[in-house]
């Protein structure tokens, strides 16, 4: 049986990575995101893929896309929780209550509601369950300076990911994170020119390929659903994470 993933923020970046490495490996891929542009830009590059132009923020429009992804595909065997945006890296006295908002609309509201529609649909499916993949990020561990709305929010992930890993039991629905530290997209350019630290030097970050992010979640969303990676985290060997710099 053909399986179905749908993938959030699927427009760039690890999104459009996870994408095709899931269709690579056989998934029929429905890709979610706000700019219908960069989605199309990700569905030229294979078939088996359905551009749904989304706002995870908005239930009715997350709504629409799991109908949209029922009625095409009649079921739902992976979801990405991806999408996800930071706020300026400025001091958090300074961030304004509409840059709070925005993060976590998208990172923790976003994914919430994702969730929320995957699991009605793959608690109510034949064969019943699914699994969902929520995209966490080293923050989820520890914060980078001035990035107090992201790091909030990737902590919330990983609450997140252990409430669906209890209540999808009785359902048959597994839920893993991924932790994700430096692979080379968009939103990691800055740091191949230097990116502040917490001992308030600046410095160069080496990044890893995408493609061994796409790896780990064809490889978590692969797994039979008796079996489980609750959290795994992936990252470039030398970036500053792991020890006191």
């Amino acid at each position: 049986m053909n399986k179905i993933a749908l993938v959030t923020g699927a427009g760039s970046g690890i999104g459009r990575g996870v994408a095709l490495a899931l269709h690579a490996a056989g998934y029929s891929v429905v890709l979610a995101g706000r700019r219908k542009s960069e989605l199309e830009t990700t569905a030229a590059q294979a078939d088996r893929m359905l551009v749904v132009p989304t706002d995870v923020t908005v239930p009715e429009s997350v709504d629409a896309l799991f109908a949209k992804t029922q009625e095409t595909f009649g079921r739902l065997d992976v979801l990405f929780n991806n999408a996800g945006i930071s706020a300026p890296a400025v001091p958090l006295e300074d961030l304004t209550f509409e840059q709070w908002s925005a993060v976590v609309n998208v990172n923790l509201t976003g994914a919430f509601l994702c969730a929320q529609a995957a699991i009605r649909l793959m608690k109510a499916q034949t064969p019943r369950g699914g699994r969902i993949i929520n995209n966490g990020s080293i923050s989820a561990h520890a914060p980078r300076p001035n990035s107090a709305p992201y790091t909030a929010t990737k902590h919330a992930i990983t609450g997140l990911t252990k409430s669906i890993s209890l209540d999808g039991r009785k359902h048959n629905i597994a839920c893993s994170q991924i932790d994700i530290g430096n692979a080379a997209t968009e939103m990691t350019e800055k740091m191949a020119a230097g990116i502040p630290q917490a001992n308030g030097s600046t410095m160069v970050e080496p990044r890893m390929d995408v493609r061994h992010v796409a790896d780990a979640v064809v490889y978590m969303a692969n797994l039979p659903l008796e079996a489980n990676v609750q959290f795994i985290t992936v990252m470039a060997t030398n970036m500053p994470f792991v020890g006191r710099g």
